[in-house]
């Protein structure tokens, strides 16, 4: 069966089939980002974010609601975050870039969560040296995304779970069973770590409003895959006495090869912040295009940017002027450019990214104890 045909599955752990973000807004329950949301965010911003204006980001719960109260004068708190089971691919990055915007036009602050329990539950391959080795790298390429730490807070689930055990117990008592079964798929084979772990993804909705005793909407930047946790974490909110998180979703960075999203799964696919330059740029050299069968036909009808690959990169990361975008498509549409010729343009981009941000992890070694989460500690309330 092709990928285009395959079925379509969506769930925090699993991604395959072809995508169809409609689709998903309907069944997830999500509302679309309209013109009108748009130009509030602009109005409070002062400037325009190409992930908004490219429909990377177009969904969303409750966006308005928090800018309600944001107009109030009522601020909100960030969270996002990462399950350390890998190295970071480009794909990744793109909810925590969108998040430091966020961050820094709405001047607030941001939790972010390492997941390491839930890999070492779920990733039955993973040993917890492993987990451990790449959280410490994970958190390096979230602090070369250029945070600050003044705002921002990495929580590591291990290492603070005094942080987090208060209230995860709270939320797990008023989650049931066939709940999580329901959500999230769970069978008599999972571990009883994988079952409880719901509740801890929970906790950082909650936990600015635990920690200082007021109330304090909180909005999650994430990839559509994982808004069923946030379903379960707004059905037990009001329950304990906080509000329902909001959330805005982006799209899957696509994969360089043919179908589905960026994956670890598949590594010539994904392009990991820590590719060296010359595997970068055979990856791209490697990617799937919209090309024809032959340069003489392609030439005579033109390409298709609308499957390509490498023209996705550009509409969602490395291309941001509209007009050099609009400029390059008509190109490959009428066969005055070729993929090759396509490919040699993003692949200088793709390595000036990568070397950039390889250079601000190095500089994130001797930061990491900085953006600790350790530090609410001597915050919460006694």
């Amino acid at each position: 069966m092709s990928k285009d045909n395959e079925e379509m599955v969506v769930t925090p752990w699993e991604v395959r089939g072809k995508l169809d973000y409609d689709r998903l807004i309907e069944e997830f329950g999500t509302q679309r980002i309209d013109e009108k949301l748009l130009k509030r965010i602009y109005k409070i911003t002062g400037e325009k974010h190409v992930m908004l204006e490219r429909e990377l980001f177009f969904s969303h719960r409750d966006l308005d609601w928090v800018l309600d109260e944001y107009e109030k004068g009522n601020k909100f708190v960030i969270y996002t975050g990462r399950g350390p089971s890998g190295n970071v691919h480009i794909g990744h990055l793109v909810p925590w870039i969108f998040t430091k915007w966020w961050q820094e036009k709405f001047d607030t602050r941001l939790y972010f969560q390492l997941t390491n329990d839930e890999k070492f539950w779920f990733e039955q391959d993973l040993s917890y040296d492993e987990v451990k080795k790449h959280t410490y790298e994970n958190t390096l390429d979230v602090i070369a995304t250029g945070v600050e730490p003044e705002n921002t807070f990495i929580i590591n689930d291990i290492e603070h779970i005094d942080l987090l055990y208060e209230l995860a117990v709270q939320v797990a008592k008023k989650i049931t069973f066939s709940t999580a079964k329901a959500v999230f798929g769970f069978e008599n084979s999972m571990n009883i770590g994988g079952i409880f772990y719901p509740s801890m993804q929970a906790v950082p909705a909650f936990l600015h409003s635990w920690i200082y005793g007021e109330k304090t909407p909180c909005i999650i930047p994430c990839a559509i895959d994982q808004d069923p946790h946030w379903r379960v974490t707004r059905d037990v909110a009001e329950k304990l006495g906080y509000y329902k998180p909001a959330s805005i979703q982006n799209k899957f960075l696509p994969g360089l090869q043919e179908g589905g999203k960026m994956s670890s799964s598949s590594p010539m696919s994904a392009l990991y912040t820590t590719d060296t330059t010359k595997v970068a740029r055979k990856k791209v050299m490697a990617a799937f295009t919209g090309g024809r069968e032959t340069a003489e036909e392609q030439r005579k009808l033109g390409a298709n940017p609308d499957i390509c690959s490498v023209f996705m990169y550009y509409d969602m990361l490395f291309m941001p002027d509209d007009k050099e975008l609009a400029d390059i498509e008509q190109k490959c549409r009428s066969g005055e450019i070729l993929c090759g010729e396509c490919k040699q343009i993003l692949a200088p981009r793709v390595i000036d990214f990568l070397e950039k941000h390889q250079e601000k992890r190095e500089e994130a070694k001797e930061r990491i104890h900085e953006f600790s989460a350790s530090r609410l500690r001597d915050d919460i309330r006694r």
